[in-house]
């Protein structure tokens, strides 16, 4: 395995680092100057900066932006091993007590680690995330992230299953020390890995807190009419089946997860329509559309039901615009 930090250890601050920032790096040399430059502006200075190269096509790019940094920031080149094992080299190699997750075609605030530490704290909280406002190719820009996916009551992890909470990675903060007792990112998932940490985290009892002020901008890309949808409900769909399969789910827990199933379900039958549209194939369009409205019915029924005492369920009529389960 490759693995070199090409950077020597400097942090922001003369002491050791509050918070490491953590930015993963894949083809990211379009983007990544606005990200570091949002992170080199913060109110907060007791920080550093570790940029992994998961085994980017463009490291030359890269690096000549990394360049521009010749302080403060600590690069270290892996091969190539998707998010989950990018973040958690970051994570091993991070000397804060607190560490934030920022995308590298995501930016921040100028006062975001300042409101999220200042928030971690007073919550008494593992884990904290903020808003953010969306932009990039898409008709959502403009709008903010919680607008669009709304957090709604505690953060529990029927919450989480049911997707009544959505957690957005570049607006977190969190203590280090639940993280690596909890495992670190799961590597065998190259989706959803984030969706899945908050999970174990939450059912490990760790704390996890929000707010909705905006702190960060969240760069969105949709490209076509449902291609992109439908590559990221497949994943979702594969994240839920194997948190379904490793088991160890409450009762309550099994029945906000089968939501969430049925609902990625129907509406991967909707997008797999659509598909079949375009290539005129009425006929599979029609039953992938039959087996969606189906889905839905049931989906209806299941509502009109009595809910379970954790109040977990889910609106049949909401139609998620943005996978929570996003690399």
């Amino acid at each position: 395995m490759i693995q070199t930090e090409v950077k020597p250890h400097k942090v922001h601050s003369a002491t050791t680092p509050t918070v490491s920032v953590i930015i993963p790096a894949y083809n990211a040399a379009k983007f990544i100057g606005e990200a570091l430059n949002s992170v080199f502006r913060q109110t907060f200075t007791s920080y550093e900066v570790i940029v992994v190269n998961d085994g980017s096509l463009d490291t030359e790019d890269l690096e000549r932006e990394l360049k521009r940094y010749p302080e403060g920031l600590r690069y270290i080149k892996q091969e190539n091993r998707g998010a989950a094992a990018a973040r958690n080299t970051g994570l091993r190699a991070a000397a804060g007590e607190f560490v934030a997750f920022l995308d590298a075609d995501d930016t921040w605030l100028p006062n975001f680690l300042e409101k999220q530490v200042e928030f971690l704290k007073s919550s008494n909280a593992d884990l904290v995330y903020a808003d953010a406002l969306l932009s990039g190719e898409s008709p959502l820009a403009g709008r903010t992230f919680m607008q669009v996916e709304p957090s709604r009551g505690e953060v529990t992890p029927e919450n989480l299953l049911a997707v009544n909470v959505t957690v957005l990675t570049s607006t977190v903060l969190a203590r280090k020390k639940p993280i690596l007792e909890v495992g670190l990112f799961d590597e065998t998932f190259r989706r959803g890995q984030d969706f899945d940490l908050w999970l174990r985290l939450a059912k490990a009892g760790g704390r996890i807190a929000y707010h909705r002020e905006v702190l960060a901008h969240h760069r969105i890309v949709e490209t076509g009419l449902s291609g992109n949808t439908l590559s990221q409900l497949k994943r979702t769909l594969a994240v839920l089946e194997a948190i379904k399969s490793r088991g160890g789910l409450t009762v309550s827990e099994d029945a906000a997860l089968k939501v969430n199933l049925k609902r990625t379900l129907r509406d991967l039958a909707v997008e797999n329509g659509k598909e079949k549209l375009l290539h005129k194939d009425y006929s599979g369009a029609l039953e992938c559309f039959g087996h969606a409205a189906l889905a839905r019915q049931e989906a209806i029924a299941h509502e009109q039901r009595p809910r379970l005492a954790s109040g977990v369920g889910a609106d049949p009529e909401g139609q998620r615009q943005i996978t929570p389960l996003r690399e």
